[in-house]
């Protein structure tokens, strides 16, 4: 993944070269959002660019999962632990094609995102990980 959303290239940008001046602090946690193409409107790299939360993945037990990232180097970083959602209940999530790092539980703002290489269809009874080094963050 190595798209910023339009909030952390301003928040980058002010950061490093206008001194901080919109008082930019890292969240404490970050979370990984699972993203379909839902309903009519489709999910677009558009809507998570400008941080436009649509068609995030919805369902019994679903819930934003807390991630953790390895050591940074040459302009990469990935996960250092497997990220494993609840058991979908109550019906499907629907077919999973886009992540995004957040910076809340709920709510919050997209920082990072991208596309599955493949695509999942969780139903109920199925679980949805990342395993271990398998979503890295790339600043080109």
């Amino acid at each position: 993944m190595s798209a910023a959303s339009n909030y952390t290239e301003d928040r980058t940008l002010d950061f490093w070269l206008k001194a901080n001046s919109l008082t930019t602090s890292a969240p404490s946690t970050v979370y990984v959002a699972l993203f379909n193409a839902g309903d009519s409107a489709g999910l677009t790299s558009e809507n998570l660019e400008a941080g436009t939360i649509t068609d995030e993945c919805g369902g019994g037990a679903y819930a934003r999962q807390s991630a953790s990232f390895g050591t940074i180097s040459g302009g990469s970083v990935s996960t250092d632990a497997n990220i494993t959602f609840p058991t979908a209940t109550d019906g499907n999530w629907g077919t999973i094609t886009h992540v995004a790092v957040m910076d809340a539980s709920s709510a919050g703002n997209v920082l990072f995102y991208g596309a599955l290489s493949t695509s999942k269809t969780i139903e109920s009874g199925d679980t949805f990980q990342i395993t271990s080094g398998n979503l890295t963050v790339t600043l080109a």
